[in-house]
């Protein structure tokens, strides 16, 4: 595996930590809380392995450019945009979420993950997405296959 092969590797991680959100909340609805708890400690796991590969491959290759020129890029640069800003909140949600998980303090862990869940659902989601626009769909000269 090279560095190239992260973005995929990246889009890979935000999937299945989606796969996973979606699993823990539907345990958790139906009140099964030991995978509820598994679910969501691999989305924990998955999403820190999802950013310690993105910091590698962006200090290795800088950032791509979105190059296309049609109704796709203020689309592109609308998700981009949107994603990174949450990305950036949800870290502190996330702890804000988990941390009355492991205390015990139900009640505030139900509160914050009110928000925190929908917005890190975006936030893979958009992920995969920036992923697609910039890699697959319209990927910048010379770097389709």
């Amino acid at each position: 595996m090279s560095v190239s092969d992260l973005p995929a590797v990246n889009a890979t991680l935000n999937s299945i930590c989606t796969v996973l959100l979606v699993a823990g909340w539907w345990f958790i609805r139906h009140e099964r809380k030991a995978q509820h708890i598994l679910c969501m400690a691999s989305a924990l796991i998955v999403s820190a392995a999802f950013l310690t590969c993105y910091l590698v491959y962006h200090y290795h290759a800088g950032s791509v450019k979105f190059t296309s020129q049609g109704i796709e890029r203020p689309i592109y640069f609308f998700i981009l945009i949107t994603h990174v800003i949450l990305a950036a909140a949800i870290v502190p949600l996330i702890v804000l979420t988990v941390v009355p998980a492991l205390r015990a303090r139900f009640d505030r862990h139900r509160r914050w993950a009110r928000w925190t869940l929908p917005l890190w659902l975006y936030v893979s989601v958009t992920g995969v997405l920036v992923y697609l626009m910039l890699y697959v769909w319209f990927p910048p000269a010379g770097m389709a296959d």
